[in-house]
């Protein structure tokens, strides 16, 4: 593995009682880059991500992560290497505040994750870095506001200040504008490209103008393969990309 390249998987292969989801495809994140998995609904996007991620096992192929292969690891054990994924659906504790949500993922960062009796006065060390955190993403306003109580948008920012809260050395997004509108859509898009300093991003996006503006490389999927890679440029001008967006090849 070059040390260019920060995360790879080789042969990647996943079957589900012979439906062939994901064939054969090479991937190569660069570090410290902003990648994104991009391609039509059943490309096999969501499928790549799981097995790069873990929550799936890869029918064949290997995947290495700095150099070490981690094919066989559970997605605790790449967590803790500092492979930290979100997913589509926000993933916050409803009936706490946006400080106490930071603050619970600061927890497992300082070792204090199964420490349950802790009082919340013995936890208020772990404020200054949750402000940080939480005036990063803006949200410094809804410090004491419940998770239930804000906007999706502000869910989503809430969700990406604690993915933060791990300082993960790649940050694996899953589709972070799902369901947004403009305004939400730009914020989120900012929040990534100040994320994308010092670490690596790969992220399965629909939204081609947030990708066009944040990437630096884009695999694009149709049918279980990667049929063009580049940057945005390269890759809207292949046909094959046209021909998988619009189903009809372009002359």
């Amino acid at each position: 593995m070059s040390a260019d390249f920060v995360l790879e998987a080789f042969s990647l292969r996943r079957e589900f009682k012979g439906f062939v989801a994901v064939r054969d495809v090479n991937l190569k994140v660069r570090r410290g880059s902003v990648h994104a998995l991009i391609g039509p609904n059943g490309a096999g996007k969501t499928t790549v991500f799981n097995l790069i991620t873990k929550f799936l096992k890869p029918t064949s192929g290997r995947i290495v992560y700095d150099g070490t292969d981690i094919t066989a690891e559970k997605p605790a054990q790449i967590a803790r290497r500092g492979l930290v994924r979100s997913f589509q659906i926000s993933a916050t504790f409803p009936h706490l505040t946006v400080l106490q949500n930071v603050r619970v993922a600061l927890q497992r960062k300082a070792g204090l994750a199964t420490q349950l009796w802790l009082s919340e006065r013995a936890l208020t060390r772990l404020d200054g870095r949750a402000r940080e955190l939480i005036e990063a993403v803006n949200l410094q306003d809804y410090l004491h506001t419940e998770a239930a109580e804000l906007s999706y948008g502000r869910k989503r920012a809430l969700e990406f200040a604690t993915t933060l809260a791990l300082d993960p050395t790649v940050l694996l997004l899953d589709e972070p504008m799902a369901g947004m509108g403009h305004e939400d859509i730009d914020r989120i898009a900012e929040l990534v490209q100040q994320a994308a300093v010092g670490r690596t991003i790969l992220m399965v996006e629909h939204n081609l103008s947030v990708v066009s503006r944040l990437c630096d490389t884009i695999s694009v999927l149709q049918r279980g393969e990667i049929v063009a890679e580049g940057d945005y440029a390269t890759v809207s001008a292949d046909p094959r990309v046209r021909e998988a967006y619009l189903g009809t090849e372009v002359a």
